[in-house]
């Protein structure tokens, strides 16, 4: 006789700067029985394999953006701010044109969640030679000068042709208020200058766009838009959105 099917089981547990972090892998029934991972640290859920799609729409529509400012035969350099349960990674290394791939994030933990296969892709991710998971603090590797190391810890000056940021809940609503000046102009300014002309910086956000932030980015990029992305939400029967951002550096 088959073992019934677990509704809930918590994978991993940790204490962190930021708060009490968790793993979680649950069945929900009335989905078929589908097995779901959920990543919540304090009261905030991170991240829930049952909702990727604009996770995904952001490594999508941001390479997309920039195919046309370098040559088809030039390999991209990425950064993802935020390992999740990897999706926004994955999708872009599904893209031949990715040369490298830098993953940033704050959190050991989730790094050692993929590295030990306790998540669905962190095997993929883990064997892709392109990638290369690093720890550190985005935001204040974003605000450091040119002349140090940033997202890619071995090189100092380094340009990237997309960087794509999925942490905060929205630039209204952050995880820690000192990722507030990132969001800024200023804040904005240092990070185009770690792209390459025509690089693309790219943003997740769970909050309709905002008028303030489209300034900031209008202020600093040559370009920028929202897109509005749209996914069925099971639990509700009925459509969510969110939001994806993109800002292009002058060519």
């Amino acid at each position: 006789m088959s073992q019934p099917i677990p509704r809930f089981e918590e994978l991993a547990f940790h204490e962190t700067p930021l708060g009490d972090l968790s793993l979680r892998r649950r069945t929900i029934l009335s989905l078929d029985n589908q097995e779901v991972y959920e990543i919540i640290l304090g009261d905030a859920y991170l991240m829930s394999s049952l909702f990727t799609e604009v996770e995904k729409a952001l490594s999508n529509l941001g390479l997309a953006s920039i195919a046309e400012s370098f040559p088809e035969g030039e390999k991209l350099d990425v950064v993802v701010g935020g390992l999740g349960l990897g999706y926004t990674a994955r999708e872009a290394l599904l893209s031949d044109r990715v040369g490298s791939l830098f993953v940033v994030d704050y959190l050991q933990p989730v790094i050692d969640w993929h590295r030990e296969g306790l998540v669905p892709l962190g095997e993929g991710l883990s064997a892709d030679s392109r990638c290369q998971f690093v720890h550190g603090d985005f935001f204040k590797l974003a605000l450091t000068p040119q002349t140090r190391p940033t997202f890619d810890p071995k090189t100092a000056g380094k340009r990237f042709h997309a960087v794509l940021l999925d942490i905060d809940h929205s630039p209204a609503n952050l995880l820690h208020e000192r990722h507030n000046s990132f969001y800024e102009a200023d804040g904005l300014q240092k990070l185009a200058a770690k792209l390459h002309p025509g690089g693309v910086f790219g943003l997740w956000s769970d909050d309709p766009p905002e008028e303030t932030f489209m300034a900031a980015l209008e202020e600093v990029f040559e370009s920028c838009e929202s897109h509005v992305v749209s996914f069925y939400n099971p639990l509700q029967d009925k459509d969510s959105k969110s939001t994806v951002y993109l800002a292009k550096v002058a060519d």
